[in-house]
């Protein structure tokens, strides 16, 4: 069920590509707020309007009412006393967000009336292209910084990288300021989103269209398929969003790329099952995966590196499993990075391992 609230926003914050974040005076409690607090709000100006100083604004305040990982925020449904203005006629006709109250109509770049419809049309073929999976939106900076690292180290430009998102996560890529500081600093060159997912420099229809405009539409060198930030999880071995991982390797290699499976490693998660490498990469490339993958381990010193090893270890009955050393230099790399590193609230510092197990997939694939 929804938990509508309504306030006035009384000041104006950061903005990012496709996105704006307002403080909004609350006019009845939510949570822990009561009324008269602020809240952070967060508005896609394409679909809601640009929200000023002043304005009444309605919110869906759901996930910040349970605690849930928003990244804190409330999320604006309209502007009731300022509606936006009706967007220019155009071309495009796929409609994502599907029957919600907020669905978008956007121009697919496999659209028949779209420019590139025609290389589409019969595209079935990636040529080898590397293609890295991973279960979070986390993994993004840390694997494309890997492969940035690896280019330079053998004196090669910097790989032309797409990012394929899914829609297990967020839906608007607007939400992503991963992908906003990425693009911005030229580390990825487009964010293609799939399925219900949009907002993206492309759309299509499914994983696979997307893996093709990637290929055929972006030239890419290299792409990163995962969900949008929000991973959502119940604690169950098939209940979490990431499943998608082991289908996005399907694709892949349907397609005829080179399916690259980043695992899922923690060196600081205090539950069992995502210790070492998560249960959920287990399942999503154990399970899901039908097709083969190179599943890229980390060589990780001590106890952790032991742990990681053996539990990867079984996937090598349907993939090639491909240990990779860890670079002096790759810590470095990943600090450097244009936009913050965090997982599942940890960041770099508290657990370096994460970054560095999807780092070194970009490594790898960036040999390919």
């Amino acid at each position: 069920m929804i938990t509508w609230r309504a306030g006035v926003v009384v000041s104006l914050g950061a903005t990012w590509p496709g996105a704006a974040e307002v403080t909004v005076e609350l006019e009845a409690p939510v949570g822990t707020a009561t009324a008269g607090d602020t809240v952070r709000a967060l508005a896609f100006p394409s679909l809601v309007g640009s929200p000023e100083i002043g304005d009444r604004v309605l919110l869906n305040v759901s996930a910040l009412a349970r605690g849930l990982g928003t990244g804190g925020y409330a999320l604006v449904i309209a502007l009731p006393d300022r509606t936006p203005a009706d967007p220019p006629e155009g071309p495009g006709h796929l409609v994502k967000a599907r029957y919600t109250p907020l669905q978008a109509m956007v121009l697919g770049v496999d659209d028949q009336e779209s420019p590139h419809h025609e290389v589409l049309r019969d595209a079935d073929d990636l040529d080898g292209l590397p293609v890295v999976v991973a279960d979070l939106h986390s993994a993004l900076p840390a694997i494309v910084a890997g492969a940035r690292f690896a280019a330079e180290s053998h004196g090669r430009r910097p790989p032309r990288v797409a990012y394929v998102m899914t829609d297990g996560g967020a839906l608007p890529a607007w939400f992503s300021r991963t992908v906003a500081g990425l693009r911005s600093a030229g580390w990825i060159d487009a964010c293609v989103t799939t399925g219900q997912s949009f907002g993206g420099d492309l759309e299509a229809v499914t994983v696979h269209t997307g893996l093709l405009a990637a290929r055929h539409v972006v030239g890419a060198d290299l792409v990163v398929v995962a969900q949008g930030p929000g991973n959502l999880g119940t604690g169950t071995r098939w209940g979490f969003s990431g499943v998608a991982a082991g289908e996005a390797v399907n694709a892949a290699a349907t397609l005829g790329g080179r399916p690259v499976a980043s695992l899922r490693v923690s060196g600081a998660d205090e539950r069992e099952r995502h210790l070492g490498v998560s249960h959920h990469s287990l399942t999503a490339y154990g399970r899901v995966a039908l097709a083969s993958a190179d599943v890229v381990v980390p060589l990780l010193e001590g106890d952790l590196g032991a742990r990681v090893r053996a539990q990867a270890a079984p996937l090598a009955e349907r993939h090639r499993l491909v240990e990779v050393p860890v670079d002096a230099g790759l810590l470095a790399a990943l600090a450097a990075t244009p936009v913050r590193l965090s997982t599942m609230g940890r960041s770099l510092d508290q657990d370096p391992t994460a970054f560095i197990a999807a780092a070194v997939a970009g490594v790898y694939a960036a040999g390919l």
